[in-house]
């Protein structure tokens, strides 16, 4: 965990590929002593017509991942903080798209980094600007790697009386602060919903978790095993966990000071389960030849959340079936029911803005649910920049644009720089002949974050129709610099074309 992260150049790890989707080759280097990307496509004829030539280079600053399992990197671009679209797989020792980028057949948008995502890599991590959630002021964390902060709390006290001083003991605090300690970064369930007011980076060691943010997983979803970055889902199912309550948690089987040695972990681990499991059969009699516990109970699954990467399966069961196990939170649920994670306590808010995640891909179920939830709860009294535009964007979809209108002002209310509120209600404004007003909140949407290139490309259209055509250019050429293989953005500057409509350029 020290080393997860820290400057590009101590984490330099030279190589590329060529990315046979996009036609795209990508190159990580050092050159002055500095880091860099560069990405390249050639202009060949066999080449598809949405893909044309790329060439450039990012500077490198800053590395996230240890490099065993993984590690990307940061860079800057018009004072906002971005992960590049590659990554280096540790265990395959090769350099490939990051998760879920592997069909992609452009340059991935730029991908946003917030405090959010970094708490889990880094330690005195910066609140972002008010502007947009990557923007701070100066680097976006002080110091690489997790530090003993993340666990112990402020350690300045327990130095200066040379390790007498006060400091937090996590197996000392209560078990749902002691796990909370742990979880903080290894859960993550199917969607993560933040308390009102509330980021994963404000997050103290002896503080409840649930208190920042609730994670919930679909009733049908294959989880745990599945997916390696939350293995306490799988835990909470599991025959050990059920008959060992609170005894049972993370460190009960791994030490958070120190890993054990490849020839020291097969006996390492079945210590752990000795030390419940004390029969003398088991220690002697249950499977001689097989010392490793793990194989049988506790397979390695391959993970759906990483490329190339395997995880070992935390739903411990005394026969595991030979599939990844489905989730059995609740048996009454519907398949596409929304749990929370545990034993937490979510409101209506919460699970409204759950269910609206979930509709953002199109589902109509999950839409219906949103809706009902997030009216309930602002009927309630609940009221916050992220309920008002989820609760906009679902009754924009739905074709209340009077209501979506309303919704979309209050969050702009208590939240001037929402770009999904600013960007939607200038659509709104456009489709009324409302021009200026959509141009104005456009504007006010690409100034606090030019890398929103929806609305740029927005912004471009309505000043070129209106006659701008030099500025219009001007906003797309800006919008290049964070998307350069954009294909509406290539498309626009071509050929004039977006959206289906046309407004020459030149």
């Amino acid at each position: 965990m020290a080393r997860a992260s820290g400057t590009a150049m101590e984490g330099f790890l030279q190589g590329g590929f060529l990315h046979s989707a996009s036609g795209i080759r990508y190159e990580v280097f050092s050159r002055d002593g500095e880091v860099w990307m560069s990405y390249d496509r050639d202009d060949a004829p066999e080449r598809s017509n949405d893909q044309t030539v790329l060439d450039g280079e990012k500077e490198l600053l800053y590395f996230i991942g240890s490099g065993h399992r993984g590690r990307t990197y940061l860079y800057q671009e018009g004072g906002e903080w971005f992960e590049t679209p590659i990554n280096f797989y540790g265990k395959r020792q090769l350099w490939d798209m990051a998760p879920n980028y592997g069909l992609t057949k452009t340059m991935p948008v730029a991908l946003p980094i917030d405090s959010n995502c970094l708490h889990c890599h880094a330690s005195a991590v910066q609140t972002a600007l008010p502007e947009a959630r990557n923007r701070y002021d100066g680097p976006p964390f002080r110091q690489g790697g997790i530090g003993c902060s993340a666990c112990h709390g402020d350690a300045s006290k327990h130095l200066e009386e040379q390790g007498h001083g006060p400091i937090v003991n996590p197996a000392k605090l209560t078990p749902v602060r002691r796990d909370s300690t742990c979880l903080q970064c290894h859960l993550e369930g199917n969607v993560a919903v933040y308390r009102a007011g509330k980021s994963l980076a404000e997050f103290r060691v002896g503080d409840d978790l649930a208190d920042y943010v609730v994670y919930s997983v679909k009733a049908s979803a294959k989880t745990g095993g599945g997916r390696a970055s939350s293995q306490y889902e799988a835990l909470l199912r599991s025959a050990c966990k059920a008959a060992s309550g609170d005894k049972l948690t993370c460190t009960t089987c791994h030490d958070p000071h120190s890993s054990p040695s490849a020839e020291e972990r097969v006996n390492y681990y079945r210590s752990r389960c000795l030390v419940c499991h004390t029969g003398s059969r088991i220690a002697t009699e249950h499977h001689p030849e097989q010392k490793d516990c793990a194989v049988c109970h506790m397979p390695t699954r391959v993970a759906v959340d990483i490329s190339h990467e395997q995880e070992t399966d935390h739903d411990i069961q005394r026969r595991p079936h030979p599939d990844v196990s489905i989730a059995r939170f609740l048996d009454t649920a519907e398949a596409d029911d929304l749990l929370p994670v545990g034993k937490v306590a979510a409101s209506d808010r919460e699970m409204g803005l759950a269910y609206a995640q979930l509709a953002e891909g199109g589902n109509q179920r999950d839409a219906e649910k949103a809706l009902r939830l997030l009216l309930k709860a602002e009927k309630s009294g609940a009221s916050d920049a992220e309920l008002h535009t989820k609760l906009g964007f679902i009754e924009q979809m739905a074709g209340d644009k009077s209501d979506a209108r309303k919704e979309y002002g209050e969050s702009l209310m208590q939240d001037p720089y929402d770009a999904t509120a600013l960007g939607n209600l200038a659509v709104l404004d456009a489709v009324s002949g409302h021009t200026a007003d959509a141009v104005s909140l456009l504007q006010r949407a690409v100034d606090a974050d030019p890398s929103q290139i929806t609305a740029g490309l927005n912004l471009a259209f309505i000043e070129c129709r209106v006659g701008n055509k030099e500025k219009a250019r001007q906003i797309l050429m800006s919008a290049a610099r964070f998307d350069p293989d954009d294909p509406n953005l290539r498309k626009f500057l071509s050929s004039g074309t977006y959206a289906g409509e046309r407004c020459n350029l030149r």
